[in-house]
């Protein structure tokens, strides 16, 4: 469940406007990664504006139950071949209210609402714990080997493409592709650490469209995951996406060797978003099992 947290966009119908989307694709595509950046980063609200927001809140609600995956038939071993129909899991997707307050350098604290208690999930920026009292789990619990590894790739509160040279990121741009039927720039992102990511920005509206996600491990297989980002709205001079849309891709054949059944996307909603809020640091602590697990 915390994995979701953690991170959304025309046909043309007559051959005059074809050429036309043609003549201006091939003008766009002569734009460098650089240059495709700065009108980013300009979209967005502009790099001095970025840089002076230190602190964030998002709050909202988050799709759970959304990775349910469809029927499947499993073989059955035995002297006769027969299958099995495993059953769905619950076709509802339940909407949880969250709260997500983030400071820089790194800095996440994460609440989810969830059977009238309190789920916390914190990142200091070295380390992570985490806190799971609707798992009846009311000890506070160091994040596992692959939730670090999410963790410590993830973007500063501005996103991937803010200040990418100060960070030490390399992008090259790595064509063009139609996200959701709308131009985007296909950007390669190369980290600090070596890892690399690709970012897809609006060719029009020059905001990100979809981003690469981290690999989830389903049924002992990974599979690709892609976010979209939709429903730009301004606060405080800022650009920020209110609708955020996991999918996860599948692959052709499990680790089982079975077929992957589909993965429905799982949406997250923003509804309020806070602009330098007062935050202490204290908020990115360890977190007090006592208090938290006894929240209503």
């Amino acid at each position: 469940m915390f994995r979701k947290s953690l991170g959304i966009c025309m046909s043309l119908a007559f051959a005059v406007s074809l050429a036309a989307a043609v003549v201006d694709t091939a003008s766009q595509s002569k734009l460098t990664a650089a240059a495709i950046v700065d009108k980013n980063v300009a979209a967005r609200g502009g790099l001095q504006a970025w840089r002076t927001v230190q602190t964030l809140s998002l709050a909202g609600k988050m799709g759970a139950g959304g990775n349910q995956r469809s029927t499947l038939q499993v073989p059955v071993p035995g002297p006769r071949s027969s299958a099995q129909t495993l059953s769905t899991r619950p076709a509802e997707e339940v909407q949880l209210p969250f709260v997500m307050e983030l400071k820089r350098p790194r800095k996440m604290r994460f609440e989810l609402q969830f059977s009238g208690q309190t789920a916390i999930q914190v990142f200091d920026g070295a380390n992570g714990w985490k806190l799971r009292p609707y798992l009846n789990r009311r000890v506070v619990e160091p994040y596992t080997t692959e939730e670090m590894k999410t963790a410590s790739t993830q973007a500063e509160l501005d996103g991937f493409l803010v200040d990418y040279a100060a960070k030490g990121t390399q992008i090259e741009l790595a064509g063009m592709e139609k996200v959701e039927n709308r131009d985007t720039y296909k950007l390669k992102l190369t980290m600090k650490s070596g890892q690399a990511l690709h970012v897809w920005v609006d060719a029009d509206t020059f905001l990100e469209a979809k981003i690469e996600g981290q690999p989830r491990l389903l049924d002992g297989t990974y599979h690709a995951v892609e976010v979209y980002y939709r429903d730009y709205r301004p606060v405080n001079g800022l650009q920020i996406p209110y609708v955020l849309e996991t999918r996860v891709l599948p692959v052709a054949r499990t680790k089982m060797g079975l077929r992957d059944p589909a993965v429905p996307p799982e949406k997250i909603m923003i509804e309020k978003v806070v602009v330098n809020p007062q935050f202490d640091d204290a908020l990115f602590t360890k977190p007090d099992a006592g208090v938290a697990a006894n929240s209503k």
